[in-house]
């Protein structure tokens, strides 16, 4: 007989971070009274309705699904209610309204990935990178009115490793990040944590919703800045910028590059081909691109595009 005091338990969730969670919640044996995910969402070429991984989880596994247009619906409420759940678990889902979050007698817990109060908002694991971080982790936290601000539960930090990219570091998240959880929910349960407030002389950088104008290439930064910006992009959304050959503009990614500081004999943002290797200058040396994606085209290695595309003597790159 399992003797772990699991409370039951309501979880919000959309992308892989929140079914991965979930998952070593349900392998744990927590009861899942319900599981709440964004509604299906058009998708690829034939803009085909696709649910998210969560919600795709959830019904392999039997549980109850919920997809809520309008958080403050009053159905949606009742139903929350009815269910008597113990605690409400957020993960990578969108702001809660108080009706929502304040319904559980034991609180809506938020895992969220940084060290808060650092990094608060919708992408935290990229911002990290973008921003040169050299340590990061996991957070869990008691929902209130302001974003990633409640009350503090537990944290867990992890070292940035040089070859880290957005990919690679999300993935170390979550094998940190679910056992966190696991073990914040049962002491809670137990009443064995005291929520603390945030320190706020600790809140440096905020991790805004990505967009197109915070994922752009700005040539005039260092070349540190530039390839931290690439890797924080790195598989998703991808850090782009225009390249203009022979009188046509091309929006293009990069995915993997790595800075090569020497002398700079070209004005920034040059194309120089060299010994098989696509070069582009900066200010402080060149970016050695290894990786990208010219648009409807799939990514690619430097040495593939340079096999079958024609770059001028005079191609930029702003």
């Amino acid at each position: 007989m399992n003797k772990k005091p699991y409370p039951s338990v309501v979880f919000f969730g959309t992308p892989e971070f929140a079914r991965y969670c979930l998952d070593y919640l349900v392998t744990a044996g927590f009861p899942i009274k319900a599981v709440v995910t964004a509604p299906d969402r058009k998708a690829g070429r034939g803009k085909k309705l696709t649910p998210s991984v969560v919600k795709q989880y959830a019904l392999a596994q039997k549980l109850t699904v919920l997809q809520p247009t309008h958080l403050k619906n009053d159905l949606f409420i009742e139903q929350l209610s009815a269910l008597e759940a113990e605690l409400f678990v957020v993960v990578a889902f969108r702001m809660l309204p108080k009706a929502v979050w304040s319904l559980p007698a034991l609180g809506t817990i938020n895992l969220h990935a940084s060290v808060l109060p650092n990094y608060r908002g919708a992408a935290p694991i990229n911002w990290v990178l973008i921003n040169g971080e050299k340590e990061t982790g996991v957070s869990t936290f008691l929902i209130d009115e302001a974003i990633d601000a409640g009350l503090l539960l537990q944290t867990r930090t992890l070292p940035i490793d040089k070859k880290d990219n957005f990919g690679t570091l999300h993935d170390k998240l979550l094998h940190l990040g679910a056992p966190l959880l696991e073990e914040t929910l049962l002491e809670r349960k137990d009443q064995r944590l005291i929520p603390q407030k945030q320190d706020e002389s600790k809140f440096v950088n905020a991790a805004p919703k990505l967009n197109t104008e915070n994922t752009r290439i700005i040539w005039t930064h260092s070349l540190e800045q530039i390839v931290n910006q690439i890797k924080g992009l790195n598989p998703y959304p991808g850090a782009w910028t225009m390249l203009t050959n022979e009188g046509q503009d091309y929006r293009i990614k990069i995915y993997e590059a790595e800075a090569l500081h020497e002398e700079v004999m070209h004005e920034i943002g040059q194309l120089v081909i060299r010994a098989g290797q696509l070069l582009i200058s900066t200010a402080e040396g060149y970016l050695l691109c290894k990786e990208v994606q010219f648009p409807n085209k799939k990514r690619m290695r430097v040495k593939d595009l340079l096999n079958g595309f024609k770059l001028g003597t005079e191609a930029i790159i702003h």
